[in-house]
């Protein structure tokens, strides 16, 4: 059995616990690190098998798996403990990733590994596979509700108000490197596209902040010299965050799945 721990308990976190301890095969729910105790140790009471709440050294010290659900402010202290100790590191946070392009070389030295799942966007098989030949262009243009964006540092630094609006507004035009540093918390979906394909530097985005839409919205566009292709998804907000998916949670839980399972589904 693989132990797993995982670091963050938000809109994802939680729901990747509740699955590890329904029983994923090949894997125990070890540990857990939080920023909030209180709220940490009220879900964990309500786990079927008890699980160890610990600083993120300690869940990085015990367990093979580590699932990164925290904010990006702490990825690097996940990544450089986790893959230190070469284990292996699950996160949906591309944007960490694109901040801090020394962990793989981390994960290499150390015989770890970084997995970085699937997260809120789709076609990322496609998009590998047409990398393995020559990409000319991808485009994506992400719309969201004006609550999936309040409160990003874009949104913040530029003065830009989402109050009342009656119509969508383009609040962000760039490079999806550029994005990830505007939206760290929003566009981890164009940070991972970047990595995917051509990277984030030559992948174009667009974010526009959307009234009209009650979902998370993706659409993207690849040229290649194997393929033409476009993807959309419309992605239900979480509860709690609602610049969160929730089939963001539900990656995360199939790439664990995808780890032990003898036959995997996909590239």
């Amino acid at each position: 059995m693989l132990s797993v721990g995982i670091i963050g308990l938000g809109a994802i976190g939680s729901v990747v616990s509740q699955a590890l301890d329904h029983g994923i095969v090949g894997m125990t729910l070890t540990a857990i690190a939080s920023g909030r105790l209180d709220k940490a140790k009220a879900h964990i009471a309500t786990l079927s098998v008890p699980v160890n709440l610990m600083t993120i050294d300690e869940v990085t010290e015990c367990c093979d798996i580590i699932v990164d659900c925290a904010p990006k402010s702490v990825f690097r202290d996940i990544a450089v403990a986790a893959l230190g100790r070469g284990r292996t590191l699950v996160t949906v946070s591309g944007a960490g990733i694109l901040a801090n392009e020394d962990v793989e070389q981390m994960a290499k030295e150390n015989g770890g590994q970084l997995i970085l799942a699937t997260g809120a966007l789709l076609g990322l098989d496609a998009v590998r596979a047409a990398a393995e030949g020559t990409i000319n262009s991808v485009r994506m243009i992400t719309r969201k509700p004006p609550n999936a964006l309040a409160g990003a540092p874009h949104i913040i630094n530029n003065g830009i108000s989402l109050d009342g609006l009656s119509e969508a507004i383009q609040v962000f035009k760039g490079s999806a490197r550029e994005g990830a540093k505007a939206f760290p918390a929003n566009v981890n979906v164009a940070a991972a596209l970047g990595l995917a394909g051509i990277g984030a530097d030559k992948t174009e985005l667009e974010v526009w902040a959307d009234p009209h839409l009650n979902r998370n919205t993706h659409s993207i566009e690849v040229d290649s010299d194997s393929a033409k292709f476009s993807l959309q998804i419309e992605n239900v907000q979480t509860e709690s965050n609602p610049g969160t998916g929730k089939i963001t949670a539900l990656s995360v839980i199939a790439c664990l799945r995808g780890i032990t399972m003898p036959m995997k589904i996909g590239s």
